[in-house]
C-alpha cells in the first residue's frame, strides 16, 4: 500500500537526471576551443581546436579553410591587450607560436589572418590567389595607416584597385563622382578621385589579376613596405623605430630611414632585459667589434623585436631552419628558434608542384562613409556590393591560376635582342618563370653596408642554395635547363671572327638563365660551353654549341663564365641583378634648347612622382661590364682598400708616379662633360684614406696638381671610422717624408654644415709651395639622406665658386668614394646643365659615371635625394640659364 502511493505521489511530476551524460556532455565542452579568426577581407570564422592543441594545429586548419597553397608568408596575430591590429602597435600584437598551446595565445577572443613575410617580389608568387592575400594586406596597410607613401603614389595604386574592382574605364558608365563611394585611400579628397580616374584610364585591358600585380609591383618600392616596426629609443633618447625586413634591421626616425643594417654585416643579435643589441661585423681596418645598443619599451618588446629578427633572417636568408641539437638542454636566454619553412624552400616547392585550377571571389572595397554616424557593429564583416557595372568576361574569377605572367604597366616586357645569338625568339612572349634564388635585397644602406663581404660567421650559418664551383679564381660554374620550348632565355655575342670575346649581351627576365644561381648577367665572358673551350671559335660555332646541348639526355647547358662582377661563393650577393633599362623619355631633338630644358624637367617630376625615376635606377648595372679591376685585387695592393668590392677600374684608375709603395690608388678619374658649354669638369673619385694610405693621397694630389678636395663624410659616424684624419690642427703640420702639409686657416660655417680648411703643401725635392682649399660637409646623416636640400644646394654652390677658372681635376671622397661622391658630381653637373640650358636626364650622368668608376651613387634613397635636389634648384630659381646660352 505504501509503495503504490508512493508512486502515484511522484507521478504527477516526475523526472529524471543522467549523471553521466551530463558528466560526458562537460567534457566534451571542455575539451573543444572556439577561435575566431578575421580575414583580410574582415570576414570570420570560428574554428573549434582540441583543449591541448598547440598553435600549429590552428594555422593549419585556417590554411586549409582557405585552400592556402603557398602558406609559409602567412600567420596568425593576437593582441595582447584586446585592442584591435589597427593600432598599428607592434607592441600589444604578437604572432601566434605554433608550439605553444592556443589556450595560452587566446588574448583579446580573435586572431587575425595577415601577412607576416611580405615577399620582395610578387613574380615569386607562384599562386594568383597568393598574389591577392598580398593585395589584400597592402591595402589594408595603406588604409590604415601602417604604410606611409606620397599622395602620388596613394593615387596610383589606387587606381590598379579601381581597375582591379569596375575595369576599364567607360565614359557612359563612370561618370563624374564615380568613385565618391569607395573607400581607396585615407584622407580621400575630390581632388585625389579625379587624380585616380585620371590614372584609372590609363589601365585600359588590365584584368584584375594584372592590377593587383602592378599595385604590389609598385607597392614594393615603398621604403615602409614589409617592415615590421618596433618603438625603440637611441643612446641619446631619441625616438626612432627599429625596422625588420628580409634585407636587414632598418632605422627610422619620423618615418625617415636613417641607418640600415643588412644580414650580411649583422654577426650576433641579443636582448637583455629592455635592451637590445646588435654586434656588427669587423672591418679590415677596424681592430676592434662594433656592439650598438637600443632601449626598448618593455622587456617583451625586447624579445618580440628579437624573436623577429630571428624568423626574418632564417626565412629570407636560410636553406633551411636550423635544427637545435639536444646536447646541451640547460641553455640560458630564450629557447625560441625559427621552425617553419623558408621562402627558398616554399618557391621552390612551388616550382616541382603542378598548378591547379582553382576559382575565386575578390572582395570588393568598402563603402566610403562621409557622414560623422559610424555604421553598425553588426554590418563590420559584410561585404558592400560594388557600384553597378555591366559583367566582364573575367569578372573577378580566376579559371587558372598561373596560367600566364600578369601584364607589368612597365618596364620588363620582352624586348628583342640586338644581337645574333638566336637563343630568345624575336617578338614572342616568354612564359612566366618563377626565380629559384629569392631576389637579392636592393642596398638601402649607407656606402660600407653592402660594400664587403663577410669575414667572420653571419647571424647563422646559410648553406648555399645550389652548387657553386669556382674553379678558378673569379670563373663561376653556372648549370641552365632549357624551357619547354627548348630555350635558355639568353643571348651572346662576339667571337674569333668579330674579333671579340664571347660575351652574354641580354639576359631575359623570368627564363632560366635569370633564375639560375648562381645567375647569368649580362657582360659575363664565356669561356667554357660543356666542357669546350671557346676561345678562338666563331661566333656561329659558339651558338651551335649552345643549341646542341639540347639534344643531350639531361638538355643541361653547362657554362665557365667570368662574371662581369666578381662572384662570392659564400655569401649571397647584396646587389639586385641586372635588368633591361628602358631608356628614358628624352626630348626630341627639334626641340626649342629652352622647351627641352623646361621638358626634362617635367619628365624628372613625374618620374620621381610615380617611382619610375627610381625603379629604372634600381636596374641600371653598378658596374660596367667588361671592365676589368685587376689592380685592386693584387695581394700588395689589397691593404689600400678599405672596403673589399669598392675597386678602381683599370682603365680609369690613378696611377701614382712617386707612390711610396706602388702605383696604386684606389681612386678614378671621372670626367664629366656638358654638352653646349665647351665645359668639362674633371674630378677623382676616391675613397677616405686609410692610415697607411695618407702619404699616397697627398702624392695624388701633388701628381694631378689639384688645388680643390672636396670631402662629403665626417671622420667618424656612429662610432665607426668612415675616414683617417690625413690633414694636421690648425696650425700645425704634417710630415709625410718629402711633403710638409701645414693647416693655415679653418673655418666653421655657422651653422654647423661645413668646415673650410687652407692648406699650404710644401715639396722639399721641388721647394714647391701650394695652396690648397678643403671643404668639408658636415650635414649629411650617416646612412640616409639630408631632410632638406638646402644646405647641400649651399654647399654645392660653394664648391662650384671654388672651382671657377680650375682645370685641374678636383678631388672629392666620402668613405667609400662611390655614394656622396656620386651624388655631388651629379648635382654639379646637373646645375652646369642647367646654366648651359640643356635638359637634365639624371640617369644618363649616373649611368656616365658609372662607367668610369664603379657603383657611382650607390642607394635609391640617395638618388632619390639628389633628384629631388636637382629639381628644386631648378624650380625656385637657385640655378638659371645664363644669358649666352639662350638661343
Amino acid at each position: 500500500m505504501i509503495e503504490s502511493v508512493s508512486r502515484r505521489a511522484f507521478s504527477g511530476s516526475s523526472g529524471t537526471y543522467n549523471v553521466r551524460a551530463s558528466e560526458l556532455a562537460r567534457d566534451r565542452r571542455l575539451k573543444t576551443l572556439g577561435a575566431t579568426v578575421v580575414f583580410l577581407d574582415d570576414t570570420q570564422h570560428c574554428f573549434q581546436v582540441e583543449k591541448r592543441a598547440k598553435g600549429h594545429v590552428l594555422l593549419e586548419m585556417v590554411y586549409q579553410h582557405l585552400e592556402l597553397i603557398e602558406k609559409d608568408y602567412f600567420g596568425l596575430q593576437f593582441s595582447e591587450n584586446g585592442m584591435l591590429p589597427s593600432s598599428g602597435n607592434s607592441d600589444i600584437m604578437r604572432w601566434v607560436d605554433p608550439s605553444k598551446p592556443v589556450k595560452k595565445q587566446i588574448r583579446g577572443g580573435h586572431f587575425y589572418f595577415r601577412v607576416k613575410f611580405y615577399v620582395s617580389d610578387p613574380s615569386k608568387l607562384q599562386e594568383e590567389y597568393t598574389r591577392y592575400h598580398f593585395y589584400l594586406q597592402i591595402r589594408r596597410d595603406i588604409l590604415q595607416g601602417r604604410l606611409q607613401l606620397p599622395p602620388s603614389t596613394a593615387c596610383l595604386l589606387a587606381s590598379y584597385t579601381v581597375q582591379s574592382e569596375l575595369g576599364d574605364y567607360q565614359i557612359e558608365e563612370h561618370g563624374p563622382g564615380y568613385l565618391s563611394n569607395l573607400q581607396l585611400m585615407p584622407n580621400q579628397s575630390e581632388e585625389m578621385e579625379k587624380k585616380i580616374a585620371e590614372l584609372h584610364k590609363l589601365h585600359k585591358g588590365q584584368t584584375p589579376a594584372d592590377a593587383e600585380f602592378n599595385f604590389l609591383d609598385h607597392a614594393k618600392r615603398l621604403d615602409m613596405y614589409g617592415v615590421d616596426l618596433h618603438r625603440a629609443r637611441d643612446t641619446t633618447n631619441k625616438e626612432i623605430q627599429l625596422g625588420v625586413t628580409s634585407v636587414g634591421l632598418v632605422v627610422f626616425q619620423n618615418n625617415v630611414r636613417i641607418n640600415t643594417f643588412s644580414w650580411s654585416k649583422i654577426v650576433k643579435i641579443s636582448f637583455k632585459r629592455k635592451q637590445f643589441f646588435i654586434q656588427l661585423r669587423r672591418e679590415p681596418s677596424e681592430n676592434y667589434d662594433t656592439l650598438l645598443g637600443f632601449n626598448m619599451v618593455t622587456y617583451q618588446s625586447s624579445k618580440n623585436l628579437w624573436k623577429s629578427c630571428v624568423e626574418h633572417h632564417t626565412f629570407f636568408r636560410l636553406h633551411s631552419p636550423q635544427i637545435r641539437g639536444r646536447r646541451f638542454p640547460l641553455t640560458l636566454g630564450s629557447k625560441f628558434h625559427y621552425s617553419g619553412r623558408t621562402e627558398f624552400q616554399t618557391v621552390e616547392e612551388g616550382r616541382q608542384r603542378a598548378r591547379l585550377e582553382r576559382h575565386f571571389i575578390r572582395s570588393p572595397s568598402k563603402r566610403l562613409v562621409r557622414q560623422t554616424v559610424p555604421p553598425p557593429l553588426e554590418e563590420k564583416a559584410k561585404h558592400v556590393a560594388p557600384p553597378s557595372r555591366p559583367p566582364r568576361p573575367y569578372d573577378n574569377k580566376v579559371t587558372s591560376l598561373g596560367a600566364r605572367e600578369p601584364r607589368r604597366a612597365w618596364g620588363e616586357a620582352a624586348h628583342p635582342s640586338d644581337d645574333e645569338g638566336g637563343f630568345l625568339d624575336r617578338g614572342e612572349e616568354l612564359p612566366p618563370f618563377t626565380p629559384v634564388m629569392p631576389a637579392r635585397a636592393p642596398p638601402y644602406a649607407d656606402e660600407e653596408v653592402e660594400s664587403d663581404r663577410p669575414t667572420s660567421p653571419p647571424l647563422y650559418e646559410a648553406p648555399p642554395y645550389t652548387e657553386v664551383q669556382a674553379v678558378e679564381e673569379g670563373l663561376v660554374l653556372i648549370r641552365i635547363c632549357p624551357d619547354d620550348q627548348g630555350r635558355f632565355g639568353f643571348n651572346v655575342k662576339g667571337g674569333a671572327d668579330l674579333n671579340m670575346p664571347i660575351l652574354v649581351s641580354r639576359v631575359a627576365p623570368n627564363t632560366p638563365a635569370d633564375r639560375c644561381y648562381p645567375k647569368l648577367n649580362e657582360g659575363d665572358q664565356v669561356l667554357f660551353i660543356n666542357q669546350h673551350d671557346v676561345t678562338g671559335m666563331m661566333h656561329e660555332q659558339v651558338v651551335s654549341l649552345i643549341r646542341a646541348s639540347r639534344d643531350t639526355p639531361s638538355g643541361e647547358l653547362v657554362l665557365m663564365v667570368k662574371p662581369s662582377a666578381v662572384y662570392e661563393a659564400h655569401e649571397e650577393e647584396e646587389e639586385p641583378p641586372y635588368q633591361y633599362v628602358p631608356d628614358l623619355p628624352h626630348v626630341a631633338a627639334g626641340t626649342d634648347q629652352a622647351d627641352a630644358l623646361a621638358e626634362s624637367m617635367l619628365l624628372l617630376a613625374d618620374g620621381l612622382a610615380s617611382g619610375a625615376l627610381v625603379a629604372q635606377f634600381e636596374q641600371l648595372y653598378r658596374k660596367k661590364p667588361g671592365l676589368s679591376t685587376d689592380e685592386a685585387r693584387k695581394s700588395e695592393n689589397q691593404n689600400k682598400n678599405r672596403y673589399r668590392d669598392i675597386s678602381p677600374y683599370d682603365v680609369t684608375r690613378v696611377i701614382l708616379v712617386g707612390g711610396s709603395s706602388g702605383d696604386y690608388i684606389n681612386a678614378n678619374f671621372v670626367n664629366m662633360e656638358i654638352p653646349g658649354s665647351g665645359i668639362i669638369n674633371r674630378y677623382i673619385a676616391t675613397q677616405g684614406p686609410l692610415p697607411n694610405t695618407v702619404a699616397d693621397f697627398w702624392q695624388m694630389v701633388v701628381e694631378v696638381q689639384s688645388t680643390l678636395v672636396v670631402m662629403v663624410t665626417p671622420l667618424v659616424e656612429r662610432g665607426r671610422t668612415k675616414c683617417h684624419q690625413y690633414w694636421p690642427a690648425l696650425l700645425q703640420t704634417l710630415e709625410l717624408g718629402h711633403l710638409h702639409i701645414t693647416c693655415t686657416k679653418e673655418e666653421m660655417e655657422p651653422t654647423g654644415s661645413f668646415v673650410f680648411r687652407e692648406f699650404r703643401l710644401t715639396n722639399l725635392e721641388t721647394e714647391e709651395e701650394r695652396h690648397i682649399s678643403h671643404m668639408q660637409y658636415l650635414a649629411w646623416p650617416d646612412h640616409g639622406v639630408p631632410d632638406d636640400s638646402a644646405q647641400f644646394l649651399e654647399f654645392t654652390d660653394r664648391v662650384r665658386k671654388a672651382r671657377v677658372g680650375m682645370v685641374e681635376p678636383t678631388v672629392v671622397h666620402c668613405s667609400a668614394g662611390i655614394g656622396r661622391t656620386g651624388v655631388l658630381i651629379l648635382m654639379e653637373t646637373a646645375m652646369c646643365l642647367i646654366e648651359a640650358n640643356e635638359p637634365v636626364y639624371p640617369l644618363d650622368i649616373v649611368r656616365a659615371m658609372r662607367d668610369q668608376r664603379a657603383m657611382m651613387i650607390q642607394t635609391a634613397s640617395q638618388y632619390r635625394f639628389v633628384c629631388e635636389s636637382v629639381h628644386r634648384a631648378f624650380t625656385e630659381g637657385i640655378v638659371k640659364p645664363l644669358p649666352e646660352f639662350h638661343s
